[in-house]
């Protein structure tokens, strides 16, 4: 009886080590799976930070665009010379 009883632990000890082994095995993948995404995301947010920053350059492009232009229809308006 004594055998029987060490065989099953031997069995249940073998069977805990590869369970053990293979999440191990799991977990360096979702690590490295991990990285990966956290690599894309960074990517992600720094193109988006540049599209985001064309947008900001454009809009203060066409507000000083438009300052510009008010500015000279104020003086055309304002000057006599300039009229037809």
């Amino acid at each position: 009886m004594s055998t029987e009883l060490f065989d099953q632990l031997e069995q249940k000890v073998s069977h805990a080590l590869e369970t053990i082994e293979l999440l191990r095995m799991e977990v360096e993948e979702l690590r490295d799976e991990n990285q990966k995404l956290k690599g894309d995301r960074d990517n992600g947010e720094s193109r988006l930070n540049d599209i985001l920053s064309r947008f900001s350059q454009l809009e203060q492009s066409s507000s000083s665009d438009a300052q510009n232009g008010s500015s000279s229809n104020n003086e055309q308006s304002h000057n006599p010379a300039h009229h037809s």
